[in-house]
């Protein structure tokens, strides 16, 4: 497509979401790790992500779903949980009322933060905060 026509129909061209960083990815593969074998949640899914947002994770804690937000940084400043701000949160809660609509009826349900801090050569330290925020909708 020619540069005048490509700029006249970028907006309706379909954006492609940005690639994960490779310590991203890492950070939720051992999230991953850690809710199936450390909490025994069971995983339902990964990267769960619709035009509203995206879930890293979304796993069942017996009779409560939990939609994750995973966050990994190679430094604790500021921490990866302040990260998850009203904007994400919004966000994830959006991605969660769609996953809801389509799959889930009405149970009970949360939303947790897995934060990784994983300083190059050193293991990952891992976070989980509970009911980390509460759906905005």
């Amino acid at each position: 497509m020619t540069g005048w026509l490509a700029k006249l129909f970028k907006p309706l061209m379909k954006q492609v979401p940005p690639a994960k960083s490779p310590l991203g990815e890492r950070g939720e593969n051992v999230a991953a790790k850690y809710v199936r074998h450390e909490l025994g949640y069971r995983i339902l899914t990964r990267n769960f992500r619709v035009e509203a947002g995206e879930i890293d994770i979304i796993a069942r804690d017996k009779d409560t779903l939990v939609f994750f937000e995973v966050k990994t940084r190679a430094y604790d400043d500021p921490t990866p949980e302040e990260q998850v701000n009203p904007v994400k949160q919004h966000q994830i809660t959006k991605a969660a009322k769609v996953f809801l609509s389509r799959y889930g009826g009405r149970p009970r349900a949360r939303f947790d933060i897995i934060a990784i801090v994983w300083p190059t050569g050193q293991k990952p330290m891992i976070r989980h905060t509970q009911s980390a925020f509460e759906a905005t909708y």
